[in-house]
């Protein structure tokens, strides 16, 4: 586990107190670490009762793991990619234009980002439960789309989290 780059910068102390707060742990094996992989494990437990881990990678990607489904699948933003032309049998032309994941670089900005998806599709999703305190997620101010700032009550205790 790499606890020692969570102390001395606000912003990785500002992350660890939240995943300690929601029993998120650090599961990296040494080699994930020596690649530059953090995999993180919720609390939760999905399909096939399984933990529910999540997975940042040196290169710019954060995945889910697919522990608990069939695969694993990319949470980065998805972006228009630059379009292609084809072109068709009759001399026409065709623009196409897909979709490709947004890279994020840096580690930190990796972490707030899963952080903020996870809380949203998995913690609030699964409001009132977890195996190891009682967390309830206060609803009233979360938005469809990335959440800013979520309440979690904890045995009594408020805590404001991303």
């Amino acid at each position: 586990m790499k606890t020692i780059n969570y102390f001395g910068d606000s912003r990785y102390e500002k992350i660890w107190e939240q995943m300690q707060l929601l029993g998120i742990q650090d599961v990296s094996s040494r080699t994930q670490e020596k690649n530059g992989t953090i995999v993180w494990r919720l609390p939760m437990k999905g399909r096939g009762n399984t933990h529910i881990e999540y997975a940042s990678f040196s290169t710019g990607y954060v995945r889910n793991q697919g522990n608990q489904c069939h695969s694993n699948w990319q949470i980065n933003k998805r972006v228009n990619d630059e379009p292609r032309y084809f072109k068709l049998p009759n001399g026409d032309y065709r623009k196409y234009v897909g979709k490709v994941c947004k890279m994020i670089p840096i580690e930190i900005d990796r972490l707030e980002y899963m952080m903020k998806y996870v809380i949203k599709n998995d913690f609030i999703k699964r409001a009132n439960y977890s195996h190891t305190k009682h967390v309830y997620i206060d609803q009233s101010d979360v938005a469809p789309e990335m959440p800013n700032e979520v309440t979690i009550i904890i045995d009594g205790q408020k805590y404001k989290v991303i």
